[in-house]
């Protein structure tokens, strides 16, 4: 299929922005409104991170059967599952009567959410190659990019106004409007004769091939460790900059807004790069700046150099270098895999967000109140999707 930008590509790209857009939109949204969840659970700050945490492990764990259900079913059935369980579990999670049933809910709300990750992807994979694959990726992050700009802004009115449950409900709504947009804007990009048929046999050779392949693990575990590192940011930084640094939750939102910009801006800047800079190059710049925002965000943590600023610009940096990591490793890593694209989508989501909920967990057990943990774990995280990908690769060159 061609890989340009027909009004139906433009209209792809909308839609599919639009589903992955979820994932963002669940996370960010209600990031404000944390310090206030626990503080009405009488809960500490780490255990209210476990909502987070609970999130990373739905969408880890969901995306094996989306990938499988993806190849035998199509594309689109998965969706209409996924998107109405999300759409209950969010309303669960607005009468949550408790932190364990909040958590609990969090869970469900994933696992129905993450069709929207693994589905998009696969639908790109459908229909371009590696380079194409990674320019469309580019622009569904700058459809979906509005989420992260949005979502902690819209979060911090609604806390104000009507409290942090009044997010839950606007989720839900959400996730009914894009079933319903899904429905008839989304046509099914997988043919009935390249559907498999779930077999046990299958689907063990299907991921031992993927886990056998240094190609795809040196993209995939990469990717997964620079976004492991945005987690790690994600967990901890409303309690930092809130809590320790004493901003205003829409303070904060700005902050927010900002680094995602960031990430946006940049990830138009790579899709521009593609037309003339192959990935891998393009790849291998960025993750050198990521290691080196990474560097001073911990060396400002651990000094108090520079106060917020010293947080703040560094994050900004450490996000922009995202743009460019995020399309080009999800690109590099599928594009060997077109015979099970869904499965294939499905290991990187999973690595991504089982990698992502270490992460989360890591920064609240070393204590996720301090810049120091926060900043740690981000360095932590880029040091590993370097090693990852040099040796990886290398390996596999």
């Amino acid at each position: 299929m061609a890989s340009s930008t027909s009004a139906r590509g433009h209209s792809l790209i909308l839609v599919l922005g639009a589903i992955v857009g979820l994932a963002p939109l669940s996370i960010d949204m209600y990031l404000p409104a944390l310090p206030s969840i626990a503080r009405e659970f009488h809960a500490a700050g780490s255990t209210a991170q476990l909502t987070l945490a609970a999130y990373f492990v739905g969408l880890a764990i969901g995306q094996f059967a989306y990938g499988l259900l993806a190849d035998r079913y199509g594309r689109k059935p998965p969706l209409y599952g996924g998107l109405a369980l999300y759409a209950a579990a969010s309303l669960g999670c607005a009468f949550a009567p408790g932190m364990p049933a909040l958590i609990g809910l969090r869970f469900l709300q994933a696992l129905g959410g993450c069709a929207a990750i693994v589905v998009p992807t696969a639908v790109v994979r459908d229909l371009f190659d590696q380079r194409d694959s990674a320019r469309v990726l580019s622009r569904l992050m700058l459809v979906m990019g509005v989420a992260p700009m949005l979502a902690p802004l819209a979060g911090s009115q609604l806390l104000a106004h009507f409290g942090w449950r009044a997010v839950f409900v606007v989720l839900a709504a959400i996730g009914l409007a894009a079933l319903l947009a899904i429905h008839h804007l989304l046509h099914e990009s997988l043919p009935a004769q390249r559907r498999k048929p779930i077999a046990l046999t299958a689907v063990r050779h299907t991921y031992g091939l993927l886990f056998a392949d240094r190609h795809f693990l040196a993209y995939a575990l990469a990717g997964a460790c620079a976004g492991a590192a945005m987690f790690s940011y994600i967990s901890g930084s409303p309690f930092v900059l809130i809590d320790l640094y004493g901003i205003t939750p829409a303070a904060y939102s700005v902050i927010f807004g900002a680094n995602a910009c960031a990430l946006i801006a940049a990830s138009q800047l790579n899709h521009r790069l593609l037309a003339r800079r192959h990935p891998d190059r393009v790849l291998a710049w960025a993750m050198a700046a990521m290691a080196a925002a990474g560097a001073a965000l911990l060396a400002c943590a651990l000094s108090g150099a520079f106060g917020v600023a010293g947080i703040v610009v560094p994050l900004f940096c450490f996000m922009a270098t995202l743009g460019f990591i995020t399309p080009n490793t999800a690109a590099g890593a599928m594009a060997g895999h077109g015979a099970h694209a869904g499965a294939a989508s499905a290991l990187l989501g999973t690595l991504r967000y089982g990698i992502a909920t270490l992460a989360g967990v890591g920064v609240g057990m070393a204590g996720g109140m301090t810049a120091g943990a926060m900043a740690g774990a981000m360095c932590l995280c880029a040091g590993a999707a370097v090693l990852c990908y040099v040796a990886l690769r290398g390996a596999a060159a």
